[in-house]
């Protein structure tokens, strides 16, 4: 099996990327960072620097990747040095609210876009991308955030429109959106002082039970929104 796993220098995509290298089943993992190249040397692994802002990016890498079994975009973005997720309607930043969308969003559409033919080789595989359950509209209850939800909402609109379009061009390929869990990261690392030690997993507990989820997905569940714990979750 053939694995593309994008955002692998990532907190969750660094566990992910561990946890499939080791693997018997994984041959390779075709691995991407956005700046500096990660300290994490496997001979199943490739690395290659990526813009997921620039299609053309995207595309040049996926040209060279042959046929895939899995791709994984791990990739996500929650706040920065100068943006932090907004309390209040007050704090929203256009810049920002644009950069968490082409990030959290369309780079799931864009890696859709210039990987699909790669996935036509009729063998069941998956396209997933790393979701929240902060991104569910019937599950909002406490407000704000709003670069953050809105994003990952519109990530989860498109896993689903996606899906239904590839269930008749790609009936093999299994899509689908990833609530992974709060997960000790640099992502959550501010706003860990809440949450309850046994809700707060470290990314290698995160990882094993996403790909437990994703390696007992089938086709004909395309379009779903999977918890850690294969619950499915409300869109």
């Amino acid at each position: 099996m053939k694995v593309a796993l994008v955002g692998g220098s990532g907190g969750i995509g660094r566990a992910l990327l561990k946890q499939l290298a080791g693997r018997r089943e994984v041959r390779a993992v075709h691995a991407t960072f956005r700046n500096n190249p990660p300290d994490l040397d496997h001979p199943k692994v490739s690395w290659q620097p990526i813009d997921l802002a620039r299609e053309s990016s995207i595309r040049n890498w996926s040209e060279g990747l042959g046929e895939v079994d899995w791709l994984i975009n791990a990739a996500g973005i929650l706040h920065s040095r100068d943006n932090q997720p907004e309390k209040n309607i007050r704090q929203l930043e256009p810049d920002f609210f644009l950069r968490s969308v082409s990030i959290n969003a369309l780079s799931t559409l864009l890696l859709a876009k210039s990987l699909q033919d790669h996935l036509k080789h009729g063998r069941p595989a998956v396209f997933a991308a790393v979701s929240a359950k902060v991104g569910s509209i019937s599950d909002n209850r406490l407000g704000g955030w709003y670069s953050y939800r809105a994003s990952k909402a519109a990530l989860n609109m498109c896993i689903k429109t996606l899906a239904i379009e590839w269930r008749r061009t790609l009936p093999n390929v299994t899509v689908a959106a990833l609530h992974p869990g709060t997960t000790d990261t640099a992502l959550s690392k501010p706003f860990q002082r809440n949450v309850a030690p046994d809700a707060l997993f470290s990314p290698e507990r995160s990882a094993a039970l996403l790909l437990d989820v994703l390696a007992a997905l089938t086709p004909d569940q395309s379009g779903g929104f999977w918890s850690y714990s294969g619950e499915r979750l409300p869109w």
